[in-house]
């Protein structure tokens, strides 16, 4: 995580909300490198906190080959809208799913995208 905690600030202080940051050609593709997640990521800033997540309820797995990614709140710019979660494939059986969550920051709140682990 050390390299989104050393860009972070920066982008914040440039007023960023929203900015991709798209993976070079020549980069490593290691699910467990923090400096590709970030890669993969956006960062997204909402001025007030999330409302509290929504309690859903999950179906029974299509089959053992997917994993149940929950629902989280998604800020629009404007407001927080609900994403509901989803059954998607693991891309290997030894991995899990971390979820994203929102942290508060000294601008807002920022979105930590959920990662393979």
């Amino acid at each position: 995580m050390r390299t989104s905690l050393l860009v972070l600030p920066a982008l914040l202080a440039l007023g960023a909300t929203a900015i991709a940051a798209p993976i070079p050609p020549s980069a490593p593709m290691s699910d467990t490198s923090p400096a590709i997640r970030f890669a993969q990521s956006t960062v997204v800033i909402a001025p007030q906190a999330p409302p509290s997540v929504r309690t859903e309820i999950i179906p029974p797995a299509p089959s053992t080959d997917v994993v149940w990614q929950p629902g989280h709140w998604s800020w629009t710019g404007t407001q927080y809208v609900w994403t509901s979660g989803l059954y998607v494939a693991r891309p290997r059986p030894q991995v899990a799913w971390v979820p994203g969550h929102w942290d508060q920051s000294p601008t807002g709140w920022a979105w930590v995208g959920g990662y393979w682990q």
